[in-house]
């Protein structure tokens, strides 16, 4: 999917984030099916029994009352104990949330995943400011990203491809349409499911 027809599809990709909040589950690929790639960015320990990737728009609002409300105890509970790790993956649903993940693509480690829970938690100021683009700069201000280095990585066409080749793959390989959905070890699980919720789905994989 290239960037023009993203911008152009934002509506109706919009419209199935809505949907997302269900808490669907349906078989998707084997765990041993879903690679996990070199520059894939996640949190936990990388030998942990249960790999749960995310994929999330940074302008999704389930996206972001999963990390305020299920990712903190999620985190707490399974990936600081070993017991899963977690992989970030962006599903842009629009353009500048396409912008936003390629310049956190620009940050590494602890970084990345700061500046990501920021954006989260902050989504509904930066995502609906009269000039979102200088919010966002402003908050990567805040992360160590200075005004150059933000309309490089705002503007890297490169890191977009990549994310939007990613985007595509998601969604003919794994099913996923909408955000947030999570692959646990290879099985599709949609919406912003509460903290009891997932934790049974985790525990079915233990």
């Amino acid at each position: 999917m290239n960037r023009r027809k993203i911008l152009t599809t934002t509506a109706a990709v919009s419209a199935l984030a809505v949907g997302s909040s269900l808490g669907l589950r349906i078989p998707s690929a084997k765990a041993d099916e879903v690679p996990l790639y070199d520059d894939d960015r996640f949190v936990g320990s990388p030998d942990a029994p249960i790999t749960i990737i995310e994929y999330a728009s940074l302008t999704c609002p389930h996206c972001a009352s999963f990390h305020a409300n299920t990712y903190p105890e999620l985190k707490k509970q399974w990936i600081d104990t070993g017991r899963a790790k977690l992989v970030f993956r962006h599903f842009p649903l629009d353009g500048l949330g396409l912008r936003a993940a390629a310049v956190s693509n620009c940050l590494e480690g602890d970084r990345h995943f700061g500046f990501i829970e920021i954006l989260m938690k902050s989504m509904q100021q930066w995502a609906r400011a009269a000039d979102p683009t200088k919010a966002l700069a402003q908050i990567s201000a805040l992360a160590g990203i200075n005004q150059e280095q933000f309309e490089k990585c705002f503007n890297d066409e490169a890191e977009m491809d990549k994310i939007l080749a990613r985007r595509a793959e998601a969604n003919t390989e794994y099913d996923v349409n909408s955000t947030p959905s999570f692959l646990v070890n290879g099985r599709l699980v949609t919406g912003a499911l509460d903290f009891t919720a997932f934790n049974r789905l985790l525990e079915d994989e233990a």
